[in-house]
């Protein structure tokens, strides 16, 4: 960390040291500190370059997917402070068990890496084809594959290593005209080359369509076009991230657009439950966020909003026996150009000219803020401007309850059940608000001032869970101003914030080397027993510089710094 960002850091954290709402606002010297160890550079700008990432602790090498390029990059990391590449994951043309040849147009998605066999997610080159997972060993050679469903985007293995997830997106084409269903495939690699097809299970949704025996909680966002007439529910729901207990057992699949989780019963191969995962309203103490980008001016407040939680990237930590689920609450909506839920605030209000009596609207208009009326709320200075679902927020009667923003800009602890213990609150735009006050809510793609105000502010892309020093830590990547937020977790009841660190130069151009870091994307934790350096390291492949940083995780004493 140079020295103006590290002085930037430190006056973040001097000025939030005195928390102004509930939630850990304030930094303190507690346990951890990161620092960049180094980065490997493809050279790509705004192309997708770096992606998911993987460790291999037996080669010391990550595994670093380049979307662009349609393969896998391998990076030696036994120096951490100079990454190289020793080679490629090609997928393409590779023949899988049931025959097919995975498309040479096909493009890599996820990774995942255990006891020396390497999983690659591949899409169809027509991502509502079924997809393909490729098997590769260490000498980096393709050694089987399987067909999964439509859209992998996203893989794991159980902790017990006997069982690889596959969260099959499913999205539609974009003139929504054709919707696969999203699956999870349940595949068994105890020996990756005998794998076969009839091998693969896949977890279905069936149980929630109109002839299923489940009934879906009406929180669950199912909606948009009907281009198939039959299993609609199936159809609707997207997996895009899972998850695994400790125990190999029960696994959790994030439902994004749907703002719910999915429960899996890993043995028997198929869900058992869809849980809503609500609202966050931001008309509550500690819940404020920036919604205008046309104000000119840091105005973390309070307003009539509903914070759909949509997490994309989770992971889970045990906390007295009991698992628990961490989220980056990113939000995402359903926007294609066959169907759009997407409008501005201005536009989506246009024809409501009242607040619902006792709703959100209503007891922000009876406020003393200074807005009055539903017209001044429209004003692109307040909530104008805001990007909101249409499918939500409207009375009965034409009223206007309250706007409905897609994520919550913060982070959350649930338990299994689906019981929020923690939510950050407005600590992600405080804190990058004091750290970058030229340069609070940039975007990733150009160096500017709140331009994503009105549509997710920072934006908390990923999030995974380690433990340092017998202490659990999260740390969030942000994928638009960028950076990672650290927190003490161990309590899950009130988790303490520790660092931000955005390892990007908003002196130099985007799109160069001396810029940084931009798009954090994908998070991995290595464990100290596991890495190059003997203590912990937190990797961050970076989306739009096409970069992948290598952080060290030191342990620090308060008041004199990092120490080993």
């Amino acid at each position: 960390m140079g020295a103006a960002l590290a002085a930037a850091v430190s006056t973040a954290s001097a000025a939030l040291a005195a928390p102004t709402a509930p939630g850990p606002v304030g930094a303190r010297p507690v346990g951890i500190e990161l620092s960049v160890l180094g980065t490997y550079e493809t050279g790509v700008f705004d192309a997708s370059a770096a992606e998911i990432v993987a460790h291999d602790p037996a080669t010391q090498r990550l595994f670093v997917v380049n979307a662009t390029a349609g393969t896998v990059e391998v990076l030696d990391v036994a120096e951490p402070s100079r990454p190289r590449k020793v080679g490629d994951l090609v997928t393409a043309g590779v023949r899988a068990a049931d025959g097919s040849r995975v498309d040479v147009r096909g493009v890599a998605n996820s990774v995942a890496v255990r006891s020396g066999t390497i999983a690659v997610a591949v899409e169809a080159a027509d991502k509502t084809d079924d997809g393909w997972v490729v098997f590769f060993d260490r000498a980096l050679q393709a050694v089987n594959a399987v067909r999964v469903g439509a859209l992998p985007d996203m893989l794991t293995f159980t902790p017990d290593g006997r069982t690889l997830l596959v969260a099959n997106e499913g999205e539609p084409n974009d003139a929504y005209t054709v919707d696969p269903e999203g699956s999870v495939s349940l595949v068994p690699v105890g020996n990756p080359l005998r794998v076969t097809q009839d091998d693969v299970r896949t977890a279905t949704f069936h149980a929630w369509d109109e002839d299923g025996d489940r009934t879906l909680h009406p929180e669950v966002r199912v909606f948009g076009p009907d281009v198939h007439g039959d299993r609609y529910v199936s159809r609707n729901l997207e997996p895009e991230y899972v998850v695994a207990d400790a125990r190999s057992r029960t696994a959790y699949v994030m439902l994004q657009e749907a703002n719910a989780v999915a429960v899996l019963d890993v043995r028997a191969g198929r869900f058992t439950d869809i849980r809503p995962l609500g609202t966050k309203d931001h008309l509550a103490v500690g819940n404020e966020l920036d919604v205008s980008d046309r104000d000119d001016a840091v105005n973390v407040a309070n307003w009539p909003v509903r914070g759909l939680y949509q997490p994309d990237g989770f992971d889970s930590y045990l906390w007295r026996g009991q698992t628990l689920l961490v989220t980056a609450n990113e939000g995402d909506a359903r926007e294609w150009s066959g169907y759009s839920e997407v409008s501005r605030f201005r536009a989506w209000t246009a024809d409501l000219p009242a607040a619902c009596p006792g709703s959100p609207v209503a007891a922000f208009l009876a406020a003393d803020n200074g807005i009055d009326t539903v017209a001044q709320l429209r004003d692109n200075a307040a909530l104008g401007r805001l990007n909101v679902t249409t499918t939500l927020g409207r009375g009965e009667d034409g009223c206007l309850e309250a706007a409905h923003a897609f994520g919550a800009r913060s982070f959350s602890i649930w338990t299994a059940d689906g019981e929020q213990l923690y939510d950050s609150g407005a600590d992600f735009e405080r804190i990058t608000a004091a750290t970058f006050p030229s340069y609070f809510n940039s975007n990733h793609r150009e160096h500017s001032f709140e331009s994503r105000s009105d549509d997710k502010g920072p934006e908390p892309e990923d999030v995974v869970v380690g433990r340092v020093d017998g202490r659990d830590y999260a740390f969030v990547g942000l994928e638009r101003i960028g950076g990672v937020m650290v927190y003490d977790v161990t309590d899950p009841r009130a988790p303490q914030f520790v660092q931000y660190l955005d390892n990007r130069d908003f002196s130099a151009e985007p799109g160069t080397s001396a810029a940084g870091d931009l798009g954090a994307e994908g998070l991995l934790f290595v464990a100290g027993k596991d890495s190059p350096t003997g203590r912990p390291m937190l990797v961050v492949a970076n989306e739009v510089s096409g970069t992948t940083t290598l952080f060290s995780i030191e342990r620090t004493t308060p008041g004199k710094g990092p120490t080993r």
